[in-house]
């Protein structure tokens, strides 16, 4: 599936739509720029998921948990440079719990995206941002 944003809130609203559909064990790997838009999509898929929490980058702290029914972890790889630097941080052990899982900047660990995820890839357009949601969970 494609969409196209023109500004913040659609991005948030494309996310926002998608977390209806997740379940636990759900996994979005996004893709993209810095800038592109990945924070903003998971910040509406968090709205639906996890009313009121604060959704901010996790790209110094590698993780975010935000509580709700069901719990969501937001991982920012942007920092990461190894599998062994993966590790370290918990990440493993975080993916095997009841929860749903948003990943950014996947393309620094592609070995550690779960089969079955959903991979979701954000670029410009124009003064735009394209969306392409591909692969599902089923």
């Amino acid at each position: 599936m494609i969409f196209h944003s023109n500004d913040v809130s659609e991005t948030e609203r494309i996310g926002a739509e998608l977390a209806k559909d997740l379940k636990p064990g759900s996994f979005a790997a996004l893709y993209g720029d810095l800038g592109a838009g990945k924070t903003a999509f998971v910040r509406g898929a968090v709205s639906v998921l996890c009313k009121d929490a604060p959704v901010c980058s996790p790209t110094y702290s590698i993780v975010n948990r935000y509580d709700g029914e069901i719990p969501v972890y937001h991982f920012d790889l942007y920092r990461i440079n190894d599998d062994d630097d993966l590790y370290s941080t918990g990440y493993y052990d975080i993916i095997e719990e009841n929860a749903i899982f948003f990943c950014e900047w996947c393309e620094k660990c592609p070995q550690a995206i779960p089969d079955g995820a959903i991979k979701i890839f954000i670029s410009r357009e124009g003064d735009g941002r394209r969306i392409e949601i591909a692969d599902t969970f089923t």
